[in-house]
């Protein structure tokens, strides 16, 4: 046990974690922002943008994310020329923030249009029948309550998002997923404890997440 413990010392496990937690931050940000476009976009009374926003999300969500990654550092990059940073990792970094924000959006699109779903039908006829128009019946009346009742499956998606954010090896971040394969070819001896270790880290980062989404899915829903 103690040599296993003195091998774990030697490795930056804690920063690896870190570069996952940073790509989730700005991953979940950017993703409900452009989610919420989608999602206003799917429900708008044009249909052009019904079908831009369904197009979206239907082409996206199932694309395997690793193929979405490895087109983002691919494509962008090398093809369109889209640099965030002369720095080699920095740039790395924000083209994955991008790939794992593409990818996201489209669930969150889905979660936010399931708590539209819940909004009853009269609360928009209302907001009409005061001459608000979709934009700021939107904005005003529909999406806090479809906020408030797509907690839960926002939860999911950000739990999804934490775990996925290992996908980021593809694009050569140095996340945990990466020190965890240094550290199987460098002790192989541990192969099993240096796996249980990691699996146990994304235990205690993402269990916390579905306690508090849970809590708050209960505390804010909306009495009908």
């Amino acid at each position: 046990m103690s040599d296993f413990l003195e091998v774990l010392s030697t490795y930056d496990i804690a920063g690896a974690y870190w570069v996952n937690l940073k790509l989730t931050f700005f991953a979940a940000i950017f993703a409900f922002v452009l989610g919420t476009v989608l999602a206003m976009m799917r429900i708008s009374p044009i249909p052009s943008l019904q079908l831009a926003g369904a197009g979206y999300v239907n082409l996206v969500r199932n694309t395997p994310l690793t193929i979405v990654m490895a087109s983002g550092i691919l494509v962008l990059w090398p093809q369109l020329g889209i640099q965030f940073s002369d720095d080699f990792a920095t740039n790395f970094f924000w083209l994955a923030v991008v790939a794992l924000t593409i990818y996201h959006a489209s669930f969150v699109t889905e979660s936010i249009r399931s708590g539209v779903n819940t909004v009853p039908v009269g609360q928009a006829e209302a907001a009409r029948a005061i001459g608000l128009a979709f934009l700021p019946a939107a904005r005003l009346v529909i999406l806090p309550q479809a906020l408030r009742g797509a907690i839960a499956p926002l939860g999911n998606t950000l739990i999804a998002l934490i775990k996925n954010s290992t996908v980021a090896a593809a694009a050569s971040v140095p996340e945990i997923s990466v020190l965890m394969r240094s550290m199987i070819e460098n002790d192989a001896n541990y192969v099993v404890p240096i796996f249980l270790t990691i699996a146990v880290g994304f235990v205690i980062i993402v269990v916390p997440v579905g306690l508090v989404t849970t809590y708050l899915s209960r505390r804010l829903a909306v009495s009908r």
